[in-house]
Protein backbone atom coordinates (compact mmCIF):
# COMPACT_ATOMS: atom_id res chain seq x y z
CA UNK A 1 0.00 0.00 0.00
CA UNK A 2 2.56 2.10 0.93
CA UNK A 3 4.57 1.87 -2.24
CA UNK A 4 1.31 2.95 -4.26
CA UNK A 5 0.74 5.87 -2.50
CA UNK A 6 4.88 6.88 -2.31
CA UNK A 7 4.72 8.41 -5.91
CA UNK A 8 1.29 10.31 -5.46
CA UNK A 9 2.65 11.99 -2.03
CA UNK A 10 5.81 12.95 -3.75
CA UNK A 11 4.08 14.57 -6.78
CA UNK A 12 1.69 16.30 -4.30
CA UNK A 13 4.58 17.43 -2.45
CA UNK A 14 6.53 18.52 -5.33
CA UNK A 15 3.70 20.80 -6.78
CA UNK A 16 3.20 22.37 -3.53
CA UNK A 17 6.60 23.27 -3.49
CA UNK A 18 6.61 24.12 -7.13
CA UNK A 19 3.42 26.50 -6.88
CA UNK A 20 3.25 27.52 -2.93
CA UNK A 21 3.66 31.20 -3.31
CA UNK A 22 5.97 31.64 -0.22
CA UNK A 23 8.44 28.99 -1.91
CA UNK A 24 12.18 29.67 -2.96
CA UNK A 25 12.48 31.02 -6.02
CA UNK A 26 15.68 28.82 -6.59
CA UNK A 27 13.19 26.07 -7.45
CA UNK A 28 10.88 27.74 -9.52
CA UNK A 29 13.57 29.28 -11.72
CA UNK A 30 14.93 25.50 -11.96
CA UNK A 31 12.42 23.91 -12.67
CA UNK A 32 11.55 27.24 -15.87
CA UNK A 33 14.66 26.26 -16.80
CA UNK A 34 14.30 22.49 -17.09
CA UNK A 35 10.89 23.22 -18.66
CA UNK A 36 11.52 26.06 -21.43
CA UNK A 37 15.42 24.76 -22.05
CA UNK A 38 16.07 21.59 -21.19
CA UNK A 39 13.12 19.64 -22.15
CA UNK A 40 12.90 21.75 -25.30
CA UNK A 41 16.70 20.78 -26.34
CA UNK A 42 16.32 17.51 -25.63
CA UNK A 43 12.78 16.91 -27.99
CA UNK A 44 15.22 19.15 -30.41
CA UNK A 45 17.55 16.28 -30.44
CA UNK A 46 14.59 13.45 -31.16
CA UNK A 47 12.95 15.35 -33.60
CA UNK A 48 16.04 15.91 -35.53
CA UNK A 49 17.44 12.32 -35.22
CA UNK A 50 13.80 10.56 -35.84
CA UNK A 51 13.72 13.31 -38.79
CA UNK A 52 10.08 13.91 -37.71
CA UNK A 53 9.32 17.13 -39.91
CA UNK A 54 6.19 17.71 -37.88
CA UNK A 55 7.79 18.06 -34.35
CA UNK A 56 10.56 19.84 -36.25
CA UNK A 57 8.16 22.75 -36.79
CA UNK A 58 6.25 23.05 -33.61
CA UNK A 59 9.83 23.31 -32.25
CA UNK A 60 10.87 26.21 -34.44
CA UNK A 61 7.89 27.85 -32.78
CA UNK A 62 8.58 26.79 -29.75
CA UNK A 63 12.04 28.20 -29.79
CA UNK A 64 10.65 31.61 -31.85
CA UNK A 65 8.64 32.17 -29.11
CA UNK A 66 11.01 31.26 -26.05
CA UNK A 67 13.30 33.17 -27.58
CA UNK A 68 11.32 36.68 -28.01
CA UNK A 69 10.08 35.90 -24.72
CA UNK A 70 13.44 36.03 -23.36
CA UNK A 71 14.34 39.16 -25.25
CA UNK A 72 11.25 41.11 -23.87
CA UNK A 73 12.30 39.39 -20.17
CA UNK A 74 15.90 40.81 -20.96
CA UNK A 75 14.61 44.68 -21.34
CA UNK A 76 12.22 44.62 -18.77
CA UNK A 77 14.53 43.17 -15.98
CA UNK A 78 14.58 45.70 -13.51
CA UNK A 79 10.71 45.92 -13.90
CA UNK A 80 9.66 41.85 -13.91
CA UNK A 81 11.83 40.96 -10.97
CA UNK A 82 10.28 43.34 -8.68
CA UNK A 83 6.64 41.62 -9.79
CA UNK A 84 5.66 39.31 -6.90
CA UNK A 85 5.42 35.33 -8.54
CA UNK A 86 6.71 36.46 -11.48
CA UNK A 87 8.83 33.36 -12.03
CA UNK A 88 5.57 31.11 -11.19
CA UNK A 89 3.85 33.53 -13.65
CA UNK A 90 7.07 32.45 -15.96
CA UNK A 91 7.09 28.89 -15.41
CA UNK A 92 3.28 28.67 -16.19
CA UNK A 93 4.09 30.54 -19.13
CA UNK A 94 6.74 28.50 -20.50
CA UNK A 95 4.44 24.94 -19.54
CA UNK A 96 1.85 26.48 -21.72
CA UNK A 97 4.22 27.14 -25.00
CA UNK A 98 6.09 24.16 -24.53
CA UNK A 99 3.28 21.65 -24.79
CA UNK A 100 1.29 20.93 -28.47
CA UNK A 101 -2.13 20.63 -26.96
CA UNK A 102 -2.63 23.67 -26.12
CA UNK A 103 -0.17 25.36 -28.91
CA UNK A 104 0.82 28.57 -26.92
CA UNK A 105 3.84 28.47 -29.07
CA UNK A 106 1.70 28.95 -32.35
CA UNK A 107 -0.71 30.98 -31.33
CA UNK A 108 2.35 33.57 -30.40
CA UNK A 109 4.07 32.97 -33.59
CA UNK A 110 0.77 33.63 -35.29
CA UNK A 111 -0.82 36.31 -33.56
CA UNK A 112 2.39 38.38 -32.41
CA UNK A 113 5.94 37.16 -33.96
CA UNK A 114 4.57 36.90 -37.32
CA UNK A 115 2.81 40.29 -38.65
CA UNK A 116 5.58 42.15 -36.07
CA UNK A 117 8.38 40.63 -38.74
CA UNK A 118 5.80 40.91 -41.93
CA UNK A 119 5.77 44.37 -41.17
CA UNK A 120 9.27 44.94 -40.42
CA UNK A 121 10.90 42.43 -42.86
CA UNK A 122 12.81 45.07 -44.81
CA UNK A 123 14.05 47.48 -42.01
CA UNK A 124 15.37 44.26 -40.36
CA UNK A 125 17.08 42.93 -43.08
CA UNK A 126 18.47 45.87 -44.19
CA UNK A 127 20.22 45.79 -40.27
CA UNK A 128 21.46 42.52 -40.85
CA UNK A 129 23.26 43.45 -43.57
CA UNK A 130 25.17 46.50 -42.43
CA UNK A 131 25.95 44.03 -38.92
CA UNK A 132 26.72 41.29 -40.90
CA UNK A 133 29.29 43.59 -43.08
CA UNK A 134 30.06 45.12 -40.26
CA UNK A 135 31.24 41.86 -38.60
CA UNK A 136 32.61 40.37 -41.44
CA UNK A 137 34.95 43.55 -41.90
CA UNK A 138 35.88 43.34 -37.71
CA UNK A 139 36.77 39.57 -37.82
CA UNK A 140 38.88 40.01 -41.02
CA UNK A 141 41.22 43.64 -39.63
CA UNK A 142 41.37 41.35 -35.78
CA UNK A 143 42.08 37.87 -37.31
CA UNK A 144 45.61 37.38 -35.59
CA UNK A 145 43.85 37.98 -32.04
CA UNK A 146 41.02 36.17 -33.41
CA UNK A 147 43.13 33.16 -33.90
CA UNK A 148 45.41 34.02 -31.27
CA UNK A 149 42.98 33.79 -28.81
CA UNK A 150 41.34 30.51 -30.14
CA UNK A 151 44.61 28.88 -29.86
CA UNK A 152 44.42 30.05 -26.01
CA UNK A 153 41.24 28.45 -25.71
CA UNK A 154 42.16 25.22 -27.33
CA UNK A 155 45.55 25.24 -24.87
CA UNK A 156 43.41 25.87 -22.15
CA UNK A 157 41.00 23.22 -22.88
CA UNK A 158 43.75 20.80 -23.87
CA UNK A 159 45.50 21.28 -20.41
CA UNK A 160 42.13 21.27 -18.45
CA UNK A 161 41.37 18.08 -19.85
CA UNK A 162 45.00 16.21 -18.91
CA UNK A 163 44.25 17.66 -15.30
CA UNK A 164 40.84 15.90 -15.26
CA UNK A 165 42.45 12.41 -16.68
CA UNK A 166 45.08 12.70 -14.38
CA UNK A 167 47.87 12.81 -16.99
CA UNK A 168 51.12 14.87 -16.53
CA UNK A 169 51.97 15.69 -20.15
CA UNK A 170 50.52 16.16 -23.89
CA UNK A 171 51.20 12.27 -25.23
CA UNK A 172 51.09 10.48 -22.45
CA UNK A 173 48.53 7.99 -21.76
CA UNK A 174 48.32 5.32 -19.04
CA UNK A 175 49.79 2.32 -20.61
CA UNK A 176 52.99 3.80 -21.89
CA UNK A 177 55.73 3.63 -18.69
CA UNK A 178 58.59 5.81 -19.69
CA UNK A 179 60.63 6.22 -16.40
CA UNK A 180 63.27 8.79 -15.96
CA UNK A 181 66.09 6.49 -14.45
CA UNK A 182 68.69 6.24 -17.03
CA UNK A 183 69.85 2.38 -16.17
CA UNK A 184 65.83 0.96 -16.88
CA UNK A 185 65.05 0.72 -20.31
CA UNK A 186 61.49 2.00 -21.31
CA UNK A 187 58.48 -0.65 -22.09
CA UNK A 188 57.61 1.85 -24.91
CA UNK A 189 58.25 5.29 -26.21
CA UNK A 190 55.88 7.92 -26.44
CA UNK A 191 56.64 8.85 -30.24
CA UNK A 192 56.44 5.48 -31.59
CA UNK A 193 52.50 4.50 -32.48
CA UNK A 194 50.65 1.94 -31.17
CA UNK A 195 51.14 -1.62 -33.06
CA UNK A 196 54.45 -0.60 -34.80
CA UNK A 197 57.48 -1.37 -33.50
CA UNK A 198 60.99 0.71 -33.68
CA UNK A 199 63.61 -1.11 -36.24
Amino acid sequence: MAALLAPAISGEVGLRLLLAPLSSNIVVRTASCAVGIGLPVYSTYRAIEKKDQAEKERLLLYWAAYGSFSIVEVFADKLISSVPLYYHAKFAILVWLQFPSNGGSKHVYRRYLRPFFRKHQGKIDRILNILSKELTKFVSNHEDEIRFVENMAVRGATTASYIVNGLDQPGQSEEVNVTEDRDSIPTEEADTPRGETRA
